[in-house]
């Protein structure tokens, strides 16, 4: 690993930024060797890719209209939970946010807590259109998400703080269980269809379109613990010594 590692370096300047096409897409299988029910089945286009969040930095937001503040990202909505566990992390850590850490503890305590139930589906709260966990532009500490600053503040990771799909996108993990109970899992882009009909109410800018490819290294490096908490850490590293040598031996040159 050593060896490839030290080449990566060499032809980084090579690799070409540019949002991967949807028609011309690369797979890789592996099989977890801890359960043999599972096989995994990376888009290794996307995870090649330069995809990096421009949150604060462009980002125009998920609604229909450009958010010209550049602060409210991908948290117009409110976030949905997966199950109790999702919901219960997100409740601890929230109560231990401060009021220099999130604009709307107050308001979150008012309404007897920051999540509630929507069509069914335990949801953030929502105050002035977006999450009531996501700081705004006018905050005294500036903006973003009180729960990843929070985690920062105390040495923690984001994504063991904030709800599941909040860390997990842009990577989306796409179930299919056959007659027999074998799994397969899709380890892709977070497309509008993965919304499901939901997905026709808001501009899915995030991996459609160019602007977002220009992070200085490949997602499956920049995502490595996000991915690693999805995958687990055997079924990574091989991804990982896959990719590494994939880009070594064929790197993607400019023009």
């Amino acid at each position: 690993m050593g060896a490839i590692s030290s080449e990566l370096v060499a032809t980084q300047a090579t690799l070409r930024r540019v949002r991967p096409s949807p028609d011309q897409r690369n797979w890789l299988s592996i099989e977890d060797a801890g359960d043999d029910d599972t096989t995994w089945l990376f888009d290794i286009t996307f995870l090649l890719s330069d995809f990096g969040c421009i949150y604060g930095s462009g980002c125009p937001s998920i609604d229909t209209e450009p958010d010209p503040t550049g602060t409210l990202g991908c948290c117009t909505h409110g976030a949905h939970f997966v199950d109790a566990e999702d919901r219960q992390t997100v409740l601890a850590s929230a109560a231990l946010l401060t009021d220099e850490e999130w604009q709307f503890r107050d308001r979150a305590t008012a309404k007897g807590g920051p999540l509630k139930k929507r069509k069914g589906d335990w949801v953030t709260r929502k105050v002035d259109g977006a999450c009531i966990f996501l700081n705004r532009d006018d905050f005294a500490n500036g903006g973003g998400c009180a729960l990843h600053i929070g985690a920062l503040n105390r040495g923690k990771r984001p994504l063991d703080w904030k709800p599941d799909v909040c860390w997990q996108v842009p990577i989306h993990l796409d179930v299919h269980q056959n007659d027999y109970g074998h799994e397969t899992i899709f380890v892709q882009a977070w497309e509008r269809r993965h919304w499901g009909p939901g997905g026709a109410d808001f501009h899915w800018w995030c991996t459609e379109n160019d602007e977002p490819y220009m992070s200085s290294s490949p997602l499956y490096l920049t995502a490595r613990d996000e991915l690693v908490e999805m995958v687990g850490q055997q079924v990574y590293d091989r991804l990982a010594e896959a990719l590494d040598r994939r880009r070594v031996e064929t790197p993607v040159v400019l023009g």
